[in-house]
């Protein structure tokens, strides 16, 4: 993360909202990149200055719904044939196992699969195509859509962004009991959402997953 955060601060603003909304819709769509790393990255340096958290957010969200609404059309045209193919090419990333647990979270929760999926990484990836493989209503797909990528980017940059800025003010002033409070808060707060998101997608054997059916969300 240190590398990509670098690698961004060498970027003119607008560039770096740019390759964020980017790489987190290419990642929304089906394909594994790493759309959270890059997120992190670019709220870590809006709190030294080098860009709006105002933007990267913005940047984060429309790329997360836009990504997922593709994911969705081609997940909805390709069906499950398509997501095996997804699973042959990346197969450390969405293999068998993986998107028998996806379906397994989708076939219980509905789209409440697709507002907590934004905060795992598995269903980050799999919920557009997915939800439209399922033939989950469009309608219902983007209200849960939209919430959960606007509550994990708004959420994930201004954590970040406070926290960074908070670091660095009790880091002047040497108070590391403020530092260490910050952090446990924000990690406390992260793992709740990532707890109740996960309590979603259960470890599932690819086996024992029921097989991919319409959901009725």
């Amino acid at each position: 993360m240190i590398d990509v955060q670098q690698w961004l601060a060498a970027l003119p603003p607008g560039l770096i909202c740019l390759i964020v909304g980017a790489v987190i819709g290419v990642e929304s769509m089906g394909v594994p990149l790493p759309g959270e790393i890059v997120l992190v990255s670019a709220a870590l340096l809006a709190a030294t200055g080098a860009v709006g958290p105002e933007w990267v957010a913005a940047a984060a969200a429309t790329g997360a719904i836009l990504g997922d609404s593709v994911g969705y059309a081609v997940g909805r045209r390709g069906g499950r044939p398509l997501l095996e193919r997804l699973g042959r090419r990346f197969p450390k990333h969405l293999g068998p196992a993986h998107l028998a647990r996806a379906e397994l979270s989708f076939a219980r929760h509905g789209v409440w699969a697709v507002f907590f999926g934004r905060f795992v990484a598995l269903l980050r990836i799999l919920a557009g195509p997915l939800a439209g493989a399922l033939h989950v209503p469009y309608r219902r797909f983007l209200i849960a859509n939209a919430a959960g990528g606007l509550v994990w980017a708004f959420g994930t940059t201004y954590l970040l962004f406070y926290l960074g800025q908070a670091a660095e003010h009790w880091l002047k002033d040497i108070s590391w009991v403020g530092l260490v409070l910050a952090v446990l808060a924000g990690v406390a707060s992260t793992a709740w959402l990532r707890r109740r998101a996960k309590r979603l997608n259960p470890p599932q054997a690819p086996d024992e997953a029921e097989p991919l059916t319409a959901v009725d969300c």
